[in-house]
């Protein structure tokens, strides 16, 4: 057994509306035999692995995964399970998993899912299914499972890799109010909402905060001297860029004093109780080891304090203790870090609630000013202190006073952070209580602000040691999103067979006439604001990230195409339309994706991701989507079903206004929209754009879901109207045009229904004996779907085939062999030329000809075939459907 490939889905997927881990694994001699086949397995894997016997599988109760090994189950399935046992000891919460058969024996996808905002490109969780194989292969043959020693690895690089407490904390309460969140890769950094109501957030920093205020902060004698003028009650003090004007400030401040980093952070190099000149060299040269300045200034009394203030108020606030021991008469100083340091809450960097306490060159000094080392046994209560700084980064703890704080205080704490110029700031604080009211300024006795830090640590507020937890992520959140403010974007999703699209940007030209600036990907590219941004195969989840993570979207369109789903899931959560075209076989055998049943479910990812009270676009002419309206309330409960039909009597489209529901049809040449009980004609189908007049059936469909979308959204009828006679940059569908006294009808169609919609759009116009048909078909299409193409094609009797220039696997040759038998067996009069490429069909194509005929060019990439046309005259006439009589209630 052994692990093929492996994949992220970091978005909504087929399996999960979270991300998982579909890793190809091989059975190899294990295949289509079970666990119970081998006597004393279960057990062994039991004993190795105990946390299985709570594991639920297909039993929904604990015990249903030990039932399924008794009786039998296949070794991919059993490591998946072992994974996720795996994942859990390492702190790792993940509890969903599935394995699936490829079609190929042997060969199955496991699925595990993965934390919401671990890195994408994480190695985590194949790592963990690799081990887990190991440890299933090491009990099937009686060997020892070993796994602690990578499982130890790979617990630290969980550690390092996940989200920090602060991270965590904003994330889980953007969730909370239904904001969108995104990490970016590994970094604290999180994007939250869509468009142009997203926001930055990296730690306690936003895109609010002031790079002014981050650098005062960060310039601790800058700090001191601005609040000093402003009359808050700070340590006097000065910077020194030498030790001779350290000791200067020292003689003149007196005993004792504090040295720190000019520029420090997280209580780093930070010397308290400095009380000699002595000391102060020492401290001196530590402080600016790293080329910076030192701050010297007096010492204050008092007790250590943390005040978080976010968006002008006061939100939490910790009293902070020194990393410290409490002796018990039996242990030595080493013992007793060791022991504070088996607190779970302990760990490396900011990764936990706490830090663990470090035995560095600051804690072996202080040791030695108490006259203890670390192998000495202090007394039964006896504290030995390992830093003078509280900070948690340096193994402090903390106690909420939250509740504590004197309005004098907290009216301080506001002035502060404001003259500094901070939205979030942690102040620190020394006095005698936080709970007395503030003396004059100018009283030392009274303590006062020692710090103002930007980016604070947020730990001791969500986890303090003692006291009441406190949920700053959701008062930096609240500060981003008051109450009521909008975090999302109008968002319409298009999948389907065919049309996607043309939908999509026909819906993108209805919302930009209501005035907004739209992002939209399509299989051209990405476009902002109807500038082409990046031209691309851009229907994918990192496409649609482009669109949702740019500040100047006033609203997304996303066509959505079956691979980026499969492979990496959806870029988005939810959407408040959601459109499927129709439902046809096309791209099946790929990526899994055997039958027509398995597409058209994961097809409706798309519907089923649209949020609570958004509506589901479906095609009341398609037989699949049809079949989707038994159910409707099962895949898309608490949405609105929204149908289009080119038939007026379609009985689905009746039944559905009777009941109140909603429709856009095509009916006595309009198109018209069924609400409320209502009739309203939006346009008479003569009228679209692109429509030839109402003949291109597939287009006018195509214009209903669009229209369905913006109406959805509150575009009014009458901006639909004008936006739909408008719509002419449709590129590399329908496209017309002349060259001598031919017409070429240049069109994308590369499926069977496809094929079968632009043909009937020939038959209506020229007629099939008035066509000459220039075909290719893509590689990657199975064969049986090729064939039902060239029967599509067969409708003409003069047909050119050539082969895409990518083969997608196929040989050379090998695609158009498979069009040229079955064209030719279902039409054995047709005349059918084979040639290699584009540069060759078109001539070909256009020597078959007769005037008044068309030429409709089936092409694999627009831009070589328009170039090729161009070159050859080909110009696109003026009005390309004022020829054209008017389809209308025919259609």
């Amino acid at each position: 057994m052994r692990i093929e490939s492996s994949r992220r889905l970091r978005g909504p997927n087929r399996y999960l509306a979270r991300p998982v881990q579909v890793t190809r694994v091989l059975l190899d001699g294990l295949t289509e035999r079970e666990s119970s086949d081998f006597p004393g397995f279960t057990d062994r894997l039991l004993a190795a692995f105990p946390g299985l016997a709570e594991h639920h599988c297909a039993f929904g109760e604990p015990g249903g995964f030990v039932k399924r090994l008794h009786g039998g189950t296949y070794f991919g399935h059993t490591a998946e399970h072992v994974a996720i046992e795996l994942s859990q000891r390492i702190g790792r919460p993940v509890n969903f998993g599935r394995t699936e058969g490829t079609g190929v024996p042997g060969e199955y996808d496991v699925v595990t899912e993965c934390p919401v905002d671990e890195p994408p490109d994480s190695g985590v969780a194949e790592a963990l299914l690799a081990l887990a194989i190991a440890g299933v292969l090491a009990a099937l043959h009686g060997e020892p499972v070993r796994v602690e020693d990578e499982l130890a690895v790979l617990r630290r690089t969980y550690e390092r890799e996940k989200a920090g407490p602060s991270t965590a904390a904003i994330a889980d309460a953007a969730r909370a109010r239904g904001i969108p969140v995104e990490r970016v890769g590994e970094l604290s950094l999180l994007r939250l909402g869509y468009g142009r109501h997203r926001r930055l957030v990296w730690a306690a920093l936003t895109d609010h905060t002031s790079a002014i205020g981050v650098d005062i902060a960060s310039d601790k004698e800058l700090t001191r001297r601005l609040l000093d003028e402003a009359g808050v009650p700070v340590p006097t003090g000065g910077a020194a860029a030498s030790l001779a004007e350290a000791l200067d400030i020292f003689a003149e401040l007196g005993p004792p004093v504090v040295v720190k980093p000019r520029q420090g952070r997280q209580g780093m190099h930070v010397f308290l109780g400095v009380d000699t000149p002595d000391a102060l060299r020492a401290a001196y040269e530590a402080a600016t080891a790293g080329g910076d300045d030192a701050v010297v200034e007096r010492e204050l009394t008092g007790r250590d304090y943390r005040v978080l203030t976010v968006g002008g108020k006061v939100v939490a606030a910790a009293e902070r203790v020194a990393a410290h021991v409490v002796g018990d008469g039996a242990t030595d100083v080493a013992g007793l870090i060791a022991r504070a340091n088996e607190d779970p809450r302990r760990g490396d960097g900011h990764a936990r609630a706490l830090t663990r306490i470090v035995v560095d060159d600051v804690a072996l000094t202080l040791l030695r000013r108490q006259g203890v080392a670390v192998d000495t046994v202090p007394a039964a209560g006896q504290v030995v202190r390992l830093r003078e700084n509280a900070n948690l980064s340096t193994g402090g703890t903390s106690v909420d006073v939250t509740d504590d704080v004197h309005p004098s205080v907290a009216d301080l704490c506001r002035r502060v952070a404001a003259i500094v110029g901070l939205d979030i700031a942690g102040l620190d604080l020394r006095l005698p209580s936080i709970a007395e009211p503030l003396p004059p300024t100018g009283s030392l006795a009274g303590g006062g602000v020692i710090e103002v830090n930007a980016a604070p640590g947020l730990r001791m507020h969500l986890d303090p040691s003692d006291g009441t937890a406190r949920d700053v992520g959701d008062a930096i959140v609240e500060a981003l999103y008051p109450a009521g403010s909008p975090s999302r974007i109008p968002l319409v999703a298009i999948t389907g067979t065919n049309g996607k699209t043309t939908v999509a940007r026909l819906t993108a030209h209805l919302l930009d006439g209501a005035g907004l600036r739209v992002g939209v990907t399509t299989t051209d590219g990405i476009a902002i604001g109807g500038r082409l941004v990046q031209r691309a195969d851009a229907t994918g989840p990192r496409s649609a990230r482009v669109v949702l993570s740019d500040p100047t979207v006033d609203a997304a369109v996303l066509e959505t195409a079956r691979g980026g789903m499969l492979r990496q899931g959806l870029g988005y959560d939810w959407s408040d339309v959601g459109i499927i075209t129709n439902l046809s076989s096309d791209h099946l055998g790929q990526d899994g994706i055997d039958n027509i049943e398995e597409l058209v479910d994961l097809k409706c990812l798309i519907g089923e991701r649209v949020r609570e009270g958004g509506a589901v676009v479906l095609n009341a002419d398609d037989p699949r989507s049809r079949g989707l309206a038994a159910h409707p309330d099962t895949r898309f409960e608490k949405r609105e079903i929204v149908w289009c039909s080119l038939d007026p009597r379609n009985p689905l489209i009746r039944r559905h206004w009777d009941t109140g529901g909603r429709a856009y049809l095509l009916a006595d040449g309009w198109l018209v929209e069924l609400a409320d009980r209502r009739w309203i004609p939006i346009l008479a189908v003569g009228e679209l754009g692109g429509g030839f007049g109402g003949a291109a059936r597939h287009l006018v469909a195509n214009a209903l879901a669009a229209t369905a979308a913006a109406r959805v959204l509150g575009v009014a009828t009458a901006r639909v109207a004008e936006r739909l006679r408008t719509f002419t940059d449709n590129p590399g569908r329908g496209m017309l045009l002349h060259l001598g006294g031919v017409d070429v009808l240049v069109d994308y169609a590369h499926n069977p229904a496809a094929i079968r919609a632009i043909g009937d759009l020939v038959d209506r116009l020229w007629g099939a004996d008035h066509a000459v048909a220039a075909v290719t078909l893509p590689g990657d299409r199975r064969d049986d779907l090729l064939r039902e193409s060239a029967r599509e094609v067969a409708r003409f009797d003069r047909v050119v085939i050539y082969e895409d220039s990518d083969r997608r696997g196929r040989a050379p040759g090998e695609v158009p062999a498979i069009l040229h038998d079955e064209l030719t067996a279902t039409s054995p009069k047709a005349t059918c030329a084979v040639v290699r490429t584009v540069d060759e069909a078109v001539p070909a194509a256009l020597a078959m000809a007769r005037p008044g005929d068309v030429v409709l060019l089936l092409y694999e990439k627009i831009e070589p075939v328009l170039s090729l046309l161009r070159t050859l005259g080909a110009e696109t006439p003026h009005d390309q459907h004022v020829s054209f009589p008017l389809i209308g209630a025919s259609v």
